[in-house]
């Protein structure tokens, strides 16, 4: 089956990318979906973090404090990559099971920050859905509760437009309406298959 990793940036519209294909009918895996499971109460990876990080970062509940980790990790490039040595392998796996477990002709795999990672998951296909920073930073600010100073921190912190489309097998501009998006969707879906079916 063709594989495709899907990624961009913050705001910049993957979910409703990926669901879009998934109402089409494509099996779609979220990596971060993957990665919030392997950190839950009783998972051996939320017990490699707080071996590494501290047994601070488990809340009272054993919940892996999430803000508190993202703190730790996001200006320490040591410790954001230990992070990754820890869940990447694990990620990987869960991934190749669905994968198995698949007969479509074509999967989507969302990988937010694909390009930032290292491309640590290997895929037929990269498709980047883009837009311009100033509809990111709109779009964020509407939905999420925090400040444009923050917006411009993690934007900072994740690759720019230039580096995800230097990579990308397709590309998606997402800077219209829903309608126009789903009909950009629905060509890209015809085109999996079809490709599916020449390979």
């Amino acid at each position: 089956m063709l594989t495709i990793a899907l990624t961009g940036g913050i705001g910049s519209g993957k979910t409703q990318v990926s669901d879009y294909f998934s109402s089409l009918g494509a099996p779609v895996i979220d990596t971060d979906i993957i990665s919030r499971q392997l950190v839950e109460p009783g998972q051996p990876a939320l017990k490699q973090i707080a071996g590494y990080f501290g047994h601070q970062l488990l809340l009272d509940s054993g919940e892996l404090d999430r803000a508190g980790l993202r703190e730790i990790i996001f200006n320490n490039s040591t410790a954001r990559k230990t992070l990754e040595d820890i869940l990447h392998p694990a990620i990987r796996d869960k991934v190749q099971q669905q994968l198995e477990a698949s007969t479509y002709p074509y999967v989507i795999i969302v990988i937010p920050l694909y390009v930032e990672t290292g491309q640590f998951l290997k895929t037929d296909r990269i498709l980047v859905v883009d837009c311009p920073q100033e509809i990111q930073k709109k779009r964020v600010l509407a939905r999420d509760n925090i400040s444009i100073e923050q917006i411009g921190k993690i934007l900072q912190s994740q690759a720019t437009r230039e580096q995800r489309l230097a990579v990308a097998d397709d590309v998606i501009v997402n800077d219209s309406d829903i309608e126009t998006l789903q009909r950009k969707v629905k060509l890209l879906h015809e085109h999996y298959l079809h490709t599916r079916l020449i390979k």
